[in-house]
C-alpha cells in the first residue's frame, strides 16, 4: 500500500478532534569544512490568529463596523463555503471549527463596542444633568441640599479614527443581549477563553481641567464600579468605536524614560542611601589603589617609621616563624641573624628559650618569660567577702563496712528503695542525693560503697564532706572497712556521728561497739568524748530524726556558708559514658552557681553545660552549692574526683584541656631513670607470665575499683596486665584490642553492642560479664591460677649410698646399693649425686635383691638397680635419691 492510500479518510473512520499544530518541525543539514555535516531540528513557531485575519499579524486594529441604532435581528447562518479541493476530513474539520471560532468571537467583540457605546452616552447624560442640578442649588441656596446618589459609569476608552456616533437619548433603555445560534449541521465549537495581548505602556496626556468639583467624584468611579471593563488591556486587532463622551480618563502607567531617569541603577546600599554623591558612582579599591600607587610614585618614597617596640611573650620553646610573627619581623631576618650566630636552622626548626631572648634583645624588643603550666587554670583559694557568703545545705558522707546497712538507712532518709536495685544487695557506686527535711531545710548526702575494692571512693568522699556519719552494725561491731572509713576521716579532718545501726536485732549490743571505738581513739558523748552517737535501724524506721537533729546541729555549729553569685567550682563525685546521653558526670558543686550553658574544664576534658539533672530525674536551670546534679555537655569521660571550674569561653577551655591532657600523655610515656635496682626488677617482670585484660564497667569509680582490686592479685610468677580500662559499652576497639594478645574482656555492668560481638566470634574473643565485684576478683584469680597450671611438690621416698659397681650385659652397667634411709622403689623418679651435684635425673629400670625381682628395698639392706637411657657414668662413693612429684591446684 503507498502512502496515499493511507491518507484517504474510509468509510467509518473519524479522525481525533482539534486544532492545527503552531508549531512545525524541520530538519535541515549543516555542512563543514573537511566534509563535516550536521543535522539540526529547527522548530518554527507560528501565532494563532484569534481574529478573521488571514495573513500575517498586523499592530494596527482594523476598523469597527459602523454603529446602529436599535440592535439587529440575529443574523442568519452564513452559508458554508464550498470545500477545496484535495481537503482531507482533519483539515475540513479543523477549518469548520476555526469559523466558528471566528464567527463567535465576531459576535462577542460587537456585543462588547455597543455596551461601551452606551456606557459612554449614560456617563455623558450623568454629567450633563450634574451640572444642571448643580446650577439650580445655586440659584436656590436656601433650599435643603438633597445629592442623588449617581450611578457608576465606565470611561469610553478613545480610539484613532472613530466614526461619528449620533447623539443618544437622555436615559437610553439598555438592549437586549443578541442570541447567537449555530449551524446544527456543524461540529460544536471548542469553548476557550482568548488571551488578550498586553498592552505596552505610553507616555500619559496631559490632564484635562475637571468641568465642576463635583463632577470628579462619579468620573473617578466610573473605573471601579464597571467591573474593570473598560481598564482592561484589549486585544491589539481589536479596538472599540471612539465616543463622543469627554469624561476624564485614567491615568496610563508612564513609560520610563531610561536616558532621562535620575534613579540610580544596581542595588541600593546604606552607603547609596546616606551618602550624598547625589547618584554618583564610588570609585573602587582598586582604583584608590592604583591612585595611591601613582601618587607615591610621584612624591617619592615615605619617610622610614619609627620602629615599635614590643612585649614578646617566649614559652619554653618556639619555632623561629612563631617568634618573628610574635616580633612582628620577617623570618628571613631572624634566620640570618641565627645563622651569625652559627645555628643554621629553618623557619619551622624550634629554638629555646635563651636563644630566643637573644633574638628578641638583638631586634630591640622585650623579652617575656611564660612557661606551658602558665596555660593551666590557677586554683582560686582567695577567701570570698563576708557579706558575699550566705548558708548552704551540708554535705553529709555515709560511711562504714560492707552490708551495714548504709544505702538502707539513706533509703529510710530519703523514703525511696535504692537498696533494692543494687546487684548482690551492696553499693557498687557512689551516689549523691539531697532530701527536703521537715523543715524546708535541705541535706546533701553521699552514698560510698563498703567493699574493701572501693577505697579511693571512700576517701574521695571523705574529702568532699563536711559531715561523716559511720555506719556500724550494732551485731557485727567494727571491721576492716569500718576502721578504714575512721581513718579516712581523721585524715580529712571532718566531724563524725556513729550511728549504730542493726538495733533491732536480738544479737545488738550498742555498748559493744561503743568500747571496740575506744581503741581508734573515738570517745562518743556517753563516755565523755566529744563524739556523737545515735542507735538507729534503717529497717524499723527508729531513731531517724534523732539522727537528723543531731547532724543539724553539727551543720549549725559548723556555720556553714558559701558565696553563690560567682564562678561555680565543683568536684566530680562519678562519672559514667551513657549510650543515648554520651558522657554524663555527676558534680557537687562547692562554690558557686552552675548554670546551663557556662563554659567549663574538668581534669583533662573540657566542654559546655547543655542540661543539669538532679537526683530525681529533673532538669534544672542552675545548681546552687553543696548541690549534686549531672551535667551533660562533656568533651569525653573525666576522672572521679577532678575539679570543675567554669571559665570564660570555649577557646580558653579547650587550650586548658589540651594542656593538661598533653602532661598526662608525656607522664604516661617518660621512661624513669635506669639503675641497678629497676633494671633486675624489669628482668623479674620480664620472668613473670602475663595475665591480659581488658576492662570495660559502668562508671568511672568502679573502673578504678577494678583495676586496683585486679592489680593486687598479681604474684610474683603471674602479673595481670590491664591492656584497656574505660568506660560505657563495649566496642569494636575493645573486642579488636583483645584480640592482638588474646585477652578476655571483663564487663562490669556493661554488654558489647552488635558489632562488637560479631568481631568476637570471628576472633574468638572470650566475654565474661559481672555485677558483683567480689566475683570478678575470685574468677580472674581463678583464671590467673590456671593459666599458671598445677604446682608440682616433690616428696623424698629414700636414699642410698652406691658401694659397687657391676656389668650388666656387654654395655650396661648396674649399681650395688646400702639403702641409708626410707625405701628404694622401682619405677620411682631417681637422681643421683656426686659431691652434692646431680649428674643423672631418670627412673629406676630394675631392682633386685640376690638374683629375684623385688619392688621395694627398705633401709639397711642391700641391693641392685640398673637406670633408663642405659647411663653407665656411676661411681663407687655416689648417692641414689628416690622420689615422687605431686601435682595441686594452684591458688593465689
Amino acid at each position: 500500500m503507498s502512502d496515499t492510500e493511507n491518507d484517504k479518510p474510509k468509510l467509518g473512520m473519524r479522525q481525533p478532534l482539534g486544532l492545527k499544530r503552531t508549531v512545525e518541525t524541520g530538519k535541515v543539514k549543516q555542512s563543514f569544512s573537511h566534509g563535516r555535516s550536521n543535522t539540526v531540528v529547527v522548530e518554527v513557531k507560528r501565532r494563532r490568529m484569534l481574529g478573521p485575519q488571514s495573513g500575517a499579524a498586523t499592530e494596527e486594529a482594523a476598523p469597527p463596523p459602523a454603529p446602529v441604532a436599535a440592535p439587529p435581528p440575529p443574523p442568519a447562518p452564513a452559508p458554508r463555503p464550498a470545500a477545496p479541493a484535495g481537503e482531507t476530513a482533519q483539515e475540513r474539520q479543523a477549518r469548520m471549527l476555526r469559523e466558528a471560532d471566528e464567527q463567535r468571537m465576531q459576535a462577542l467583540e460587537e456585543a462588547r463596542r455597543r455596551e461601551e457605546r452606551e456606557r459612554a452616552e449614560a456617563a455623558e447624560a450623568e454629567q450633563r444633568r450634574i451640572e444642571e442640578k448643580a446650577r439650580a442649588e445655586a440659584e436656590a441656596a436656601a433650599a435643603p441640599k438633597v445629592e442623588a446618589k449617581p450611578e457608576p459609569v465606565a470611561e469610553a476608552k478613545p480610539e484613532p479614527a472613530a466614526a461619528p456616533v449620533p447623539a443618544p437619548a437622555p436615559a437610553p433603555a439598555a438592549p437586549e443581549p443578541i442570541a447567537l445560534q449555530l449551524d446544527p449541521t456543524r461540529p460544536a465549537p471548542r469553548r476557550f477563553t482568548p488571551v488578550q495581548r498586553p498592552e505596552i505602556p505610553r507616555p500619559a496626556p496631559a490632564k484635562p481641567e475637571p468641568a465642576a468639583p463635583a463632577a470628579a467624584a462619579p468620573a473617578a468611579a466610573a473605573p471601579a464600579s464597571t467591573g474593570g471593563a473598560a481598564a482592561a488591556p484589549r486585544s491589539g486587532n481589536l479596538g472599540p468605536n471612539r465616543a463622543p463622551a469627554r469624561a476624564p480618563e485614567p491615568q496610563r502607567p508612564q513609560q520610563r524614560d531610561r536616558k532621562g531617569d535620575e534613579r540610580r541603577g544596581g542595588k541600593l546600599t546604606v552607603n547609596r542611601a546616606l551618602g550624598g554623591d547625589d547618584g554618583a558612582r564610588a570609585r573602587s579599591l582598586a582604583a584608590l589603589k592604583r591612585a595611591r600607587d601613582k601618587e607615591r610614585r610621584h612624591t617619592g618614597p615615605r619617610e622610614p617609621q619609627a620602629k615599635q617596640i614590643r612585649d614578646v611573650k617566649v614559652p619554653e620553646t618556639i619555632t623561629v616563624a612563631e617568634l618573628a610573627n610574635r616580633m612582628a619581623e620577617k623570618g628571613a631576618d631572624l634566620v640570618k641573624a641565627l645563622f651569625k650566630m652559627g645555628m643554621p636552622v629553618t623557619l619551622t626548626q624550634t629554638i629555646d628559650q635563651d636563644t630566643a631572648e637573644l633574638l628578641v634583645t638583638e631586634f630591640g624588643h622585650n623579652i617575656v618569660r611564660v612557661s606551658d603550666s602558665d596555660i593551666d587554670l590557677v586554683l582560686d583559694t582567695d577567701a570570698d567577702a563576708e557579706d558575699a557568703l550566705k548558708p548552704r545545705p551540708p554535705v553529709v558522707t555515709i560511711m562504714g563496712h560492707v552490708d551495714h546497712g548504709k544505702t538502707s538507712l539513706l533509703d529510710a532518709l530519703r523514703g525511696t528503695d535504692v537498696v533494692r536495685g543494687e546487684a548482690g544487695g551492696i553499693t557498687q557506686h557512689i551516689g549523691a542525693y539531697q532530701v527536703t527535711l521537715k523543715d524546708k531545710s535541705k541535706v546533701t548526702f553521699l552514698d560510698t560503697p563498703g567493699h574493701e575494692a572501693f577505697s579511693e571512693m571512700r576517701a574521695r568522699g571523705a574529702n568532699v564532706t563536711d559531715i561523716v556519719v559511720l555506719v556500724v552494725a550494732a551485731d557485727d561491731g567494727l571491721m576492716p572497712q569500718t576502721i578504714e572509713a575512721i581513718n579516712h576521716t581523721k585524715a580529712a579532718g571532718v566531724p563524725m556521728i556513729v550511728a549504730i545501726n542493726k538495733i533491732d536485732k536480738p544479737e545488738a549490743n550498742a555498748q559493744r561497739v561503743r568500747e571496740r571505738l575506744l581503741e581508734h581513739d573515738i570517745q562518743v558523748e556517753a563516755m565523755g568524748g566529744d563524739t556523737q552517737d545515735v542507735e538507729v535501724s534503717a529497717k524499723e524506721k527508729t531513731g531517724l530524726d534523732e539522727l537528723i537533729e543531731k547532724i543539724q546541729l553539727q551543720a549549725e555549729l559548723m556555720e556553714l556558708r558559701a558565696n553563690p553569685d560567682r564562678e561555680a567550682e565543683g568536684n566530680v563525685v562519678e562519672a559514667k559514658l551513657d549510650k543515648g546521653r554520651g558522657p554524663v558526670a555527676t558534680i557537687l558543686v562547692t562554690r558557686g552557681t552552675l548554670k546551663v550553658g557556662d563554659v567549663f574544664v574538668v581534669g583533662a576534658e573540657s566542654g559546655k553545660v547543655r542540661a543539669l539533672i538532679d537526683d530525681k530525674g529533673r532538669q534544672m536551670k542552675e545548681a546552687g552549692p553543696s548541690m549534686p546534679v549531672e551535667i551533660l555537655g562533656l568533651s569525653g569521660v573525666p576522672m572521679a574526683g577532678d575539679l570543675l571550674q567554669v571559665v570564660e569561653n570555649e577557646a580558653r577551655a579547650r587550650e586548658v584541656a589540651a594542656y593538661r591532657a598533653s602532661v598526662i600523655q608525656q607522664k604516661r610515656t617518660t621512661n624513669t631513670p635506669a639503675s641497678l635496682e629497676s633494671m633486675f626488677s624489669a628482668l623479674k617482670e620480664k620472668q613473670a607470665m602475663e595475665y591480659p585484660l581488658v576492662v570495660k564497667a559502668d562508671t568511672q569509680g568502679t573502673v578504678e575499683a577494678i583495676v586496683a582490686a585486679i592489680n593486687k592479685i598479681s604474684t610474683d610468677d603471674i602479673k595481670a596486665r590491664v591492656l584497656h580500662a574505660g568506660v560505657g559499652g563495649i566496642t569494636e576497639s575493645d573486642v579488636n584490642a583483645a584480640a592482638a594478645s588474646g585477652a578476655p574482656i571483663i564487663g562490669f555492668n556493661v554488654r558489647p553492642n552488635a558489632k562488637a560481638r560479631e568481631i568476637a566470634d570471628r576472633h574468638k574473643v572470650a566475654f565474661k560479664y559481672y555485677d558483683v565485684i567480689y566475683e570478678l576478683t575470685d574468677e580472674i584469680r581463678a583464671g590467673m591460677a590456671g593459666q599458671l597450671g598445677p604446682e608440682a611438690f616433690e616428696t623424698v621416698v629414700g636414699r642410698a649410698e652406691i658401694r659397687e659397681v657391676f656389668s650388666a650385659g656387654k654395655h650396661g652397667k648396674a649399681a650395688g646399693l646400702l639403702v641409708t634411709d626410707g625405701a628404694i622403689r622401682k619405677a620411682l623418679k631417681a637422681r643421683i649425686t656426686r659431691d652434692d651435684v646431680i649428674i643423672y635425673q631418670g627412673e629406676i629400670a630394675s631392682l633386685r635383691r640376690f638374683k629375684d625381682d623385688v619392688a621395694e628395698v627398705r633401709a639397711g639392706l642391700e641391693c641392685g638397680v640398673t637406670f633408663t637411657q642405659n647411663f653407665t657414668d656411676i661411681k663407687p662413693g655416689d648417692y641414689l635419691e628416690t622420689f615422687e612429684v605431686e601435682l595441686r591446684e594452684r591458688t593465689l
